[in-house]
């Protein structure tokens, strides 16, 4: 089976998209404060996990995140989501933030590693390819990023998908999707420290 994906041309996004600049943790580029129309009540916001009550602007970020999910091979700095959205760039990154819980740099490392792991499962293609199609630039980055998310190596996954693959026939494959989906609301680098400490 092959993916839509591998149809659009791959534009390489990477570290200096802002995208994968946070997957060792990195989030002070994205988390700017200067921009914003209301920075201290923004701010507190943020602090104190309050969720936007703003409808408009719920809209604005949900209009980035639907491109991101689009076409999440593609660059998405925050400054070109912004655009979408309308808004300031410190401004979008606090209330996209606060809105879905993680960054939006790392909400777009999720679904480029969920992508990778459902062409790994389904297709037979390389993951030299895959890797290319998803958005990397690096096999390296790739193959040490997926490792720190998904627990395991692209390869391994591919292996384990095809010896579970009977038993999850019958199981729609939203609910696999949404079962194996990343979970990035910890850092990479804080996964990466809690895995050396042994916690």
């Amino acid at each position: 089976m092959k993916s839509p994906v591998l149809n659009q041309r791959p534009v390489a996004a990477t570290r200096d998209a802002g995208a994968i600049k946070g997957d060792a943790g990195e989030d002070s580029g994205i988390e700017a404060t200067e921009g914003s129309e209301h920075p201290g009540k923004s701010r507190r916001q943020a602090a104190s996990g309050v969720p936007l009550e703003d409808p408009a602007l719920l809209r604005r970020l949900l209009r980035a995140k639907d491109r991101m999910d689009a076409a999440s091979h593609e660059q998405w700095p925050v400054r070109r989501l912004a655009e979408v959205s309308g808004v300031s760039e410190a401004h979008f990154a606090r209330s996209f933030k606060q809105a879905f819980g993680i960054p939006p740099h790392r909400y777009l490392l999720t679904r480029r590693i969920e992508q990778a792991a459902t062409l790994l499962r389904d297709t037979e293609l390389g993951i030299t390819e895959i890797v290319y199609a998803t958005g990397w630039e690096s096999l390296g980055t790739f193959g040490r990023i997926f490792r720190d998310i998904m627990g395991m190596s692209p390869t391994a996954i591919r292996l384990q998908a095809r010896a579970t693959s009977a038993a999850l026939d019958r199981v729609p494959a939203c609910v696999v999707k949404a079962a194996e989906r990343p979970d990035l609301t910890t850092a990479v680098l804080e996964k990466r420290r809690r895995a050396a400490n042994g916690k």
